[in-house]
This record gives C-alpha cells, sequence and structure tokens, in this order.
C-alpha cells in the first residue's frame, strides 16, 4: 500500500495539462471499449429528461463521459494540489453570506450535490471566517481508500467527519457562528433507512434527510452550493442561503428546497452530473412520498 500511496502521489504532482491526457485515455476506454455503467447513465437521463431527444441524450451523456474522466483526474490531483492552485482552479462566488451569518451566531450546513468537482471545495476553509470546516464524508469498504480520501478532504485545515457520527458531533457543538459542516446531500440512503421520498428530474426519488433533523431541531443556517464547470480544470461555486417559507423550517422543507436548487442547477447543465451512480435504485422502498410540488 505504501507504493501505491507514492505512486498516486507521484501522479498527482504532475501538472494538470498531463493529467488531462490520462483523462483523454479514460475517455476513449469508458466510452468507446468499456462502456462503463453506459445502461445506467442512459436510463437515468432517459427518465430525467423525458423531453428530450435521443440526439440529445447522447450529447449530454458523451459529455458525462468526458467531464467524469476529468474528475477522476483531478480527485488525484487534490492529493498534491497547493492552496493556490485551488483557489484559483475553484472561485468561490457569494463570500458575504458566510460573513452575514457569523454575524447571526449560528452555525452553518452547506449542501451540494454530486455535480463535479465538489471534490475541490475543500480550499473554502481558507476563504471563510468560520473557524471549522468538516467536509462529511460516507464510510467506505476500502480503509486504504477511505484513509487516503480522509486525508484529501482535511486538506487546508478542513476536520472530516464520517456521516455517522456528524449529527451527534452537531448536537454536542456550541451553535456560535464558528462551524460548516459540508453535506453532498444528494446520497441515496440504504433501503433500510428510505423513510421519505419526492419527485426529483421527473421521477419518485429516495432521499437522505438526516441534516433535515438539524433544520428542525436547531438554529442553523443552510446554504446551497451551486456548481458550475467553466471550462476544463476551472470551476465556480455560488452560495445560495435557504430559508424556511415561514418563521421555522418545517419538516423536509430543507430537503424539498434542496432537491429544487438541484434540479434547476441539472437543467442548465445536464451533463455536469454523477449519473452513473444508481439514485433511484429504491424508489419501492420509499414509505412516505412527497408529491406536493412547492416553490422555492
Amino acid at each position: 500500500m505504501n507504493i501505491l500511496i507514492k505512486i498516486l502521489y507521484f501522479i498527482s504532482k504532475l501538472p494538470l495539462k498531463v493529467l488531462y491526457i490520462f483523462s483523454d485515455v479514460i475517455f476513449f476506454l469508458n466510452y468507446y471499449l468499456v462502456g462503463y455503467r453506459k445502461k445506467v447513465i442512459t436510463q437515468n437521463l432517459r427518465n430525467s429528461f423525458p423531453e428530450k431527444s435521443e440526439e440529445e441524450i447522447k450529447e449530454i451523456r458523451t459529455k458525462f463521459y468526458r467531464n467524469f474522466s476529468d474528475y477522476l483526474v483531478e480527485t488525484i490531483k487534490s492529493f498534491s494540489i497547493s492552496e493556490t492552485e485551488a483557489r484559483v482552479r475553484m472561485q468561490h462566488i457569494n463570500q458575504d453570506v458566510f460573513h452575514d451569518i457569523q454575524k447571526e451566531g449560528k452555525n452553518i450546513i452547506l449542501l451540494a450535490g454530486h455535480v463535479f468537482n465538489w471534490e475541490w471545495i475543500n480550499a473554502l476553509a481558507k476563504i471563510v471566517p468560520q473557524k471549522h470546516c468538516h467536509p462529511v464524508y460516507r464510510k467506505v469498504n476500502s480503509d486504504f481508500w477511505e484513509n487516503q480520501m480522509k486525508k484529501v478532504r482535511n486538506k487546508f485545515g478542513n476536520e472530516a467527519l464520517e456521516a455517522n457520527e456528524v449529527i451527534r458531533n452537531i448536537f454536542r457543538t456550541k451553535n456560535d457562528g464558528s462551524s460548516i459542516y459540508m453535506f453532498v446531500a444528494d446520497q441515496t440512503p440504504h433501503f433500510s433507512n428510505v423513510t421519505y421520498g419526492l419527485e426529483f428530474l421527473n421521477q419518485r426519488t429516495p432521499a437522505f434527510i438526516g441534516y433535515d433533523k438539524l433544520a428542525t431541531r436547531m438554529d442553523l443556517a443552510f446554504i446551497y452550493c451551486e456548481m458550475k464547470k467553466v471550462k476544463r480544470g476551472y470551476y465556480q461555486v455560488n452560495y445560495y442561503r435557504i430559508y424556511p417559507d415561514n418563521e421555522k423550517f418545517t419538516e423536509n422543507e430543507v430537503v424539498r428546497k434542496f432537491h429544487k436548487l438541484l434540479e434547476n442547477t441539472l437543467r442548465k447543465r445536464p451533463d455536469n452530473y454523477l449519473w452513473s451512480h444508481r439514485k433511484w435504485k429504491y424508489q419501492d422502498s420509499i414509505k412516505t412520498f412527497d408529491s406536493e410540488k412547492k416553490e422555492l
């Protein structure tokens, strides 16, 4: 494993223009030879955008494979990327929202989707006034890869937390405006944990609702992270505060609003999402389905 770590770190030190050559090779292999999860990707796109023609679906799928290949080499680059390069390549828009919330004395829950490249958001810790930034990750079967990804997410002063411990940590931490918790919030819950679903991209969608417990029990601030790929190797992320309809959030209100914002993002740039994951595989396990469409 030590040899593998050294190899990965050596590769990560290569300039991105060199790594994108590897990305082009990965794209060719995935798209033309292997067909990595091609059926899953195609079906997800057809179900999500029934109004689009087969040619449009094929075009989105092709662009997805290119973006996915870039994401893979950019993730490797994360092992050694400097703060300066990370801040140049990921532009953070509307940073004032973090200062405003700190003045209110509230901790922050950041909600992002699997939009490329969510792994590069980590340098935010060096920009915001909050003292503690906690990327939230899910445990994986490989201890090796979990340790490596935890190192990546702990760069720039972050303090990564495993998903099973984050809720407990938030309840135990003083709500004083000094902490940010970063969720990739469109995770697919295990079928045994599917309790709530909603309509998302024209489909019954099981929704992870762990962060909703925080919205109804604590006076926290919620922010949606909208990722945008400007060009190869350069991204923007805009931050939008999510407000309750009334004085306080009601049950599942944050979940609905997050998914509505994410859907709006994907309709603008559909090729930049992780279509290869099986997000809708547990549709039949939904116990409570929210069919009411509510505006933001």
